[in-house]
C-alpha cells in the first residue's frame, strides 16, 4: 500500500508535518483564494502576452521575409533582433514574477503555511481548533 506524500515531504526543519491537514478545506479559505486570485491575475495574462509575442515573431518569420531581413546594423537584421528579445522577454517577465511574487505572493502562503502548521501541532498534542 503506497503512502501519499506530504507538501513538505523532504523538508527539514518544519514546524509541525502537514499530512493531516484537510487540503480541500484549506482552498475554501478565503486567504488561500486571495493567493490562487494574485497569482492567475499575473501568469494568466503574462503567458498570453508572452505567447502572442512569441506566435507573431513566428508568423513574421514565415510570411514577412522583406520585414525581416530587414538590416538594422551591418549583418544584424529585425529577425535576429526579434529572436533576441525573445530572451530578454523571457528573462524580463522572471524577474518581473519574483518580485511580484515576493511582495504579493510570499507573504501570504507564509501566512497560511503559518496557520496550518499551528493547526497541525493543536492536532498533534490533542487542542481543538
Amino acid at each position: 500500500m503506497g503512502t501519499t506524500p506530504t507538501p513538505d515531504a523532504g523538508r527539514t526543519g518544519s514546524a509541525a508535518p502537514l499530512g493531516a491537514v484537510d487540503f480541500q478545506e484549506v482552498q475554501q479559505r478565503p486567504r488561500f483564494r486571495e493567493l490562487r486570485r494574485r497569482h492567475r491575475s499575473f501568469v494568466f495574462p503574462m503567458a498570453a502576452a508572452f505567447l502572442l509575442w512569441y506566435f507573431l515573431y513566428v508568423l513574421l518569420a514565415d510570411y514577412a521575409h522583406g520585414f525581416m531581413s530587414t538590416k538594422v546594423i551591418g549583418n544584424i537584421n529585425i529577425g535576429l533582433v526579434f529572436g533576441l528579445l525573445q530572451f530578454v522577454t523571457t528573462f524580463a517577465i522572471t524577474m518581473w514574477y519574483v518580485g511580484y511574487a515576493n511582495r504579493k505572493l510570499d507573504p501570504i502562503a507564509a501566512e497560511l503555511r503559518s496557520e496550518l502548521e499551528a493547526d497541525a501541532a493543536r492536532t498533534e498534542t490533542g487542542g481543538s481548533k
